[in-house]
C-alpha cells in the first residue's frame, strides 16, 4: 500500500456521514448569513479509510492554494482539519456559473485538481451547482477516464490501486514519499 496512507485515524462510515452532516449544516449556515455570496466546499477525494494525515493536509492546501490564486477576491470562512478529512469552505464575490467553471477549470487541469471536490453554493439553493447544470463535461475516473460515479458504483477499481495513483501523484507534485 502506498506510503502517504499508513498513518492516519482510520474513519467508520459513521464518523463520514457525522461529517457530511456537519459539512452540509455549515453550508446552511453560510449561505443563510451570506445572502448575495457564492460558497465553494472544497474538499479531497480520498479512498479508504485513512481520510487525513500529515502528507494529505500537505497535497489539500498544495491544491487549495493553488485553485485561491484562480479567484479574483474571497474571503476564507472556514478551514476543517480533522480525521474525516480536510475541508476549506471560501465566501466568493464571483457569480455562480462563473465559479463553478473555475472549480471545474481546476479539477480537470491542475496536476491535483483530479482529487478535488468542489462544491459551488448559492444562498437559497438547496444543491450545489453541477457540471452538467452548465453542460460541461461528468467528472471522470482518476484511473481509466471513464465517468468517475460509473467506476465507484461498480468498484471497478481497488482502494490500493486509486491510493497508489494519489501517492504517485503526491511524489510528483513534492518529490518525497508520505
Amino acid at each position: 500500500m502506498a506510503t502517504i496512507f499508513t498513518t492516519g485515524e482510520p474513519q467508520t462510515i459513521t464518523a463520514m456521514l457525522a461529517a457530511r452532516d456537519q459539512r452540509v449544516a455549515y453550508q446552511q449556515q453560510l449561505t443563510a448569513t451570506n445572502p448575495r455570496a457564492t460558497i465553494a466546499a472544497i474538499k479531497l477525494n480520498i479512498p479508504g479509510p485513512i481520510k487525513n494525515n500529515v502528507a494529505l493536509r500537505r497535497l489539500f492546501l498544495a491544491g487549495v492554494q493553488r485553485f485561491e490564486a484562480e479567484l479574483s477576491t474571497y474571503t476564507v470562512a472556514a478551514d476543517w482539519n480533522h480525521p474525516a478529512g480536510n475541508e476549506r469552505f471560501l465566501i466568493l464575490t464571483t457569480d455562480f456559473a462563473t465559479s463553478k467553471r473555475l472549480a471545474v477549470a481546476f479539477e480537470e487541469h491542475d496536476p491535483l485538481g483530479r482529487l478535488y471536490d468542489i462544491d459551488i453554493l448559492q444562498a437559497g439553493s438547496q444543491r450545489a451547482l453541477s457540471r452538467t447544470d452548465l453542460g460541461l463535461p461528468k467528472r471522470r475516473c482518476l484511473l481509466c477516464h471513464r465517468e468517475a460515479k460509473d467506476c465507484a458504483r461498480s468498484r471497478r477499481h481497488s482502494v490500493a490501486e486509486l491510493q497508489q495513483k494519489i501517492a504517485a501523484m503526491y511524489m510528483k507534485e513534492f518529490g518525497e514519499r508520505g
